[in-house]
């Protein structure tokens, strides 16, 4: 069966009758990304101006009598919707369909169409598998590899047909049709059921396929292929934008250029090359601290061990430091005393190191960490790890003295 949504893809709100409505649940990703149930009702309607996924694009939203629709799929000559509200069975409703969402998937799919007929033309490279993602879409092409030539060939020749303002129709074809022989794809879903959907882009493509499309290669607006990637199998994804979503990229571009200019202060061409300067610059910075830490690690090392508070357990914390840091210190002191060693904020998080004789330093690093509510390891004498509450610094420091007192009285 074909939707209305498929006969008329520009369709925005369609007038049907309610065949039935079922408790149902939903499994959804939620907004800190855990997979959430919803209940509610898988809703069947006579026909539906709402798109349920299939052929590699994603179902629409939308409404019916103003009740929102979370999900569309087909089953069979069926589309099921799920909505958190019921829907009297027998009772005609208005569905109306998100617009923004609907017209960007033509222009997706399509694109994609044009796209494989002109990577097969051009270069007799075969599409395995496409994907009609969120912010960018890929195309799987059955190639290891492609050149930076071969990618411009396709965009120059596919952006051209789009001037052209080549036709898409869609046409309806029996099983038994001896049409559908000649006709492209990469075959039916097990239940597919009633005629097969082609559609035909005017002297460029014919293809089986269920998706919404646009009716003239001019809604496209234009393609721009944003590179490859390597992809499974040893094959080659082409990513892609096509329509109001290269628009959308290039004002996110151009809003990124005009900051960074401002930040650089130079032009966009000079852009690249300010940027590897800073990048120099920041290495020398970068190693020249990394020295001027290691001495101050050997100095403030020396420091404890003439400290007339030398024994027992050895304390220090600062703000600025690295594990490296910290483990400078420690190589410098040796395993003879406990050695307790923070660095960060002391009202967040930080790195600790605990050093010392191994049998002790084994016992109180789990300990020392959960006081922290950190988590870390250790072997050899030493346990180190990242704390999110350095706050309670004192409260590890008095595990550890307590633990020095009991060790010297049973002495």
């Amino acid at each position: 069966m074909a939707f209305w949504c498929q006969r008329d893809s520009y369709a925005r709100e369609f007038t049907t009758t309610v065949v039935s409505c079922c408790p149902a649940e939903l499994q959804t990703e939620g907004s800190n990304g855990k997979k959430e149930v919803l209940s509610g009702f898988q809703v069947v309607l006579e026909d539906t101006v709402l798109f349920p996924e299939g052929g590699g694009q994603p179902d629409d939203r939308g409404t019916i009598n103003d009740i929102s629709v979370l999900r569309v799929t087909r089953r069979g000559e069926q589309a099921d919707h799920f909505t958190q509200t019921p829907l009297d069975p027998g009772s005609q409703v208005l569905v109306r369909v998100d617009w923004e969402r609907r017209f960007d998937h033509m222009q997706q799919h399509s694109g994609q169409h044009l796209i494989t007929a002109v990577a097969d033309h051009l270069f007799k490279l075969k599409t395995t598998s496409w994907e009609l993602g969120r912010f960018r879409s890929a195309i799987e092409l059955d190639t290891p590899s492609m050149t930076a030539e071969q990618v411009a060939a396709i965009e120059q020749s596919v952006n051209e047909k789009i001037r052209d303002r080549l036709p898409v129709n869609v046409r309806e074809l029996s099983l038994d049709d001896p049409e559908v022989e000649q006709v492209s794809g990469r075959g039916l879903p097990d239940d597919h059921a009633g005629p097969i959907r082609v559609v035909n882009i005017e002297g460029v493509d014919s293809n089986m396929c269920c998706g919404t499309h646009v009716s003239n290669l001019s809604d496209l607006q234009v393609i721009k292929i944003l590179g490859t990637e390597k992809g499974k199998k040893n094959r080659t994804n082409l990513i892609f934008l096509s329509g109001n979503r290269v628009l959308k990229w290039m004002e996110r571009s151009h809003g990124t250029e005009k900051a960074l200019t401002a930040l650089l202060k130079c032009g966009a061409e000079d852009h690249v090359e300010a940027v590897k300067k800073l990048q120099n610059s920041t290495k020398i910075l970068q190693k020249n601290n990394l020295n001027l830490l290691r001495d101050l690690a050997v100095h403030i090392a020396h420091s404890l061990r003439n400290s007339p508070d030398w024994g027992g357990v050895v304390i220090l914390h600062r703000k600025e430091g690295d594990s490296e840091f910290m483990n400078i210190i420690a190589n410098e002191i040796g395993s003879e005393t406990l050695l307790f060693l923070t660095v960060g904020d002391e009202k967040g998080g930080g790195l600790f190191l605990l050093a010392g004789p191994p049998a002790s330093v084994e016992t109180l690093g789990p300990r020392v960490a959960e006081v922290l509510e950190g988590k870390g390891a250790g072997k050899k004498g030493r346990f180190q790890g990242k704390a999110t509450k350095m706050s309670r610094r004192m409260e590890a420091q008095a595990l550890l003295q307590d633990y020095i007192s009991t060790q010297s009285a049973k002495e």
